[in-house]
């Protein structure tokens, strides 16, 4: 089941509230069962078998985490040695090994069946959360779960089950037992949901189209191919800030506040600067779990660099089974360490260089975009040459820019700016009268975006979020 799926939209996210909100505030136990059960259904509606998996990782990781306290510092750490090791082969099984045999039969010229292994959705998330929980566990930052509803929910959470944000359990641990619902926090999440689908549904899914078609064309125009990849970053960004917000929105609705994940990434004047805004929960999630682990930047420099490095090849490799993720990873680590010899920090402080600055940030993350949105590592390195050639037809590529494309893709860049954050700032922030009509404002253009949305639905087909897959 996806948000922008009108089973979700007006059958199944209507039940869940109203039997979530007729409940009053003293039952939030059976608050709590009604969501859980809700999210079971919800995970089922598409994973009927896989189900099953997730359910055995969080009784695992239950157990584990309620044996890990008590013992001596030995025992703890093997405990949560183990645990870890078993959540990650379990994720490497499903995500790795059909990549990993094909790999050995074109190595070793040999014909080892490739499992059709089938990944279950949403798995890298969830395994990450319930990583994040043991640790945290074994580090004393968390008190062992002892109810199993309570943690099963915190990693069954329909709204960011599927595709995240990645949700600490320190930073949902106390909503589980004290959140309320309110009209104004039910209002906001219905606003932020329906900003979410819109980004999906009219921009994202627009995007898509030329992106495709560029993609996919056997020997595009320099032009189209320019094209391609520019509408794709805007297709990935808006696809996946889009269900960020859809979830951030959903979880305002049942009382609960989830952290944001995205803080307009275009914008960025250096690649350390774009991850601090891009899959905010992701790259924590790594610092704090995976770079720190290592030492971090506490050993000098040269051990900082390789350091980074080996971050950025398992965030590349964590997205799939494919060598261009662990290339994209890559190009982000080299640049990051680029950027670190020349202290481009600094240099970014500067007014006059910032524009500058900012242009090559784009580049480079659309060239890497490009990368990750590959089939291989050859047709990545023919596209960007297509890119650069400045050669063949523009007819290619002219066809596909109707006026409903157009405007839909200059609205995509407009927004992929701090616009928002702006007019916020110049209305509802200052107070007084302007600051209710902005508010009204905001409130108002939901209708409009809400039908659009639904009109756009009806006549399009199936388009999952691309985050689904990994």
């Amino acid at each position: 089941m996806i948000f922008s799926s009108t089973v979700f939209l007006f059958l199944f996210l209507p039940a869940v509230w109203l039997l979530h909100a007729i409940l009053p505030q003293r039952f939030l136990t059976a608050k709590n069962f009604i969501l859980a059960v809700a999210s079971l259904i919800f995970y089922a509606y598409g994973e009927p078998v896989y189900i099953i998996v997730m359910l055995c990782s969080v009784f695992f990781n239950y157990v584990f985490a309620r044996t890990i306290p008590g013992r001596s510092e030995k025992m703890q750490n093997f405990l949560c040695a183990l645990c870890v090791v078993t959540d990650l082969l379990i994720l490497g099984f499903f995500k790795y090994v059909p990549w990993l045999v094909t790999l050995v039969n074109g190595t070793l010229s040999v014909d080892i069946p490739v499992p059709g292994i089938v990944i279950p959705v949403g798995i890298s998330f969830y395994t990450f959360q319930i990583l994040s929980y043991v640790v945290d566990v074994r580090r004393g930052k968390a008190e062992a779960q002892t109810n199993f509803l309570d943690l099963l929910l915190y990693i069954s959470f329909f709204p960011q089950l599927i595709a995240g944000p990645i949700v600490k359990y320190g930073d949902i641990k106390e909503q589980l037992h004290n959140r309320t619902m309110t009209a104004d926090k039910t209002a906001m999440g219905i606003r932020r949901f329906i900003y979410g689908l819109s980004k999906k549904v009219l921009i994202s899914n627009t995007a898509a189209v030329i992106a495709e078609a560029a993609f996919k064309a056997d020997e595009p125009s320099s032009l189209f191919a320019w094209a391609g990849a520019i509408c794709y970053c805007i297709q990935l960004y808006f696809d996946f800030s889009g269900y960020s917000d859809m979830a951030i929105g959903l979880a305002h609705m049942f009382g609960f506040s989830l952290l944001e994940n995205f803080n307009y990434p275009y914008s960025a004047v250096t690649i350390r600067d774009f991850w601090k805004r891009w899959h905010i929960s992701l790259t924590s999630w790594f610092r704090e779990y995976v770079y720190f682990s290592l030492g971090g930047n506490r050993a000098g420099k040269a051990r900082t660099i390789v350091n980074r490095l080996i971050v950025f090849f398992l965030t590349g490799l964590w997205h799939g089974a494919n060598f261009t993720y662990v290339l994209w990873g890559m190009w982000h680590g080299l640049l990051m360490m680029f950027e670190q010899l020349v202290d481009l920090d600094k240099w970014s402080k500067k007014a006059w260089l910032k524009p500058i600055l900012h242009i090559y940030t784009l580049m480079a993350v659309m060239l890497g975009f490009v990368v990750f949105n590959s089939p291989s590592v050859a047709f990545a390195f023919d596209y960007i040459g297509r890119m650069f050639s400045f050669a063949g037809s523009p007819a290619d590529a002219l066809g596909y820019f109707s006026p409903f494309m157009c405007m839909m893709l200059e609205l995509g860049v407009i927004f992929s700016l701090p616009v928002v954050p702006a007019l916020r700032r110049r209305t509802i922030d200052r107070g007084g009268r302007i600051a209710v009509v902005g508010e009204a404002v905001s409130y108002i253009c939901c209708v409009p975006l809400f039908a659009l949305c639904i009109m756009q639905l009806a006549s399009s087909s199936f388009n999952p979020f691309i985050y689904y897959i990994f």
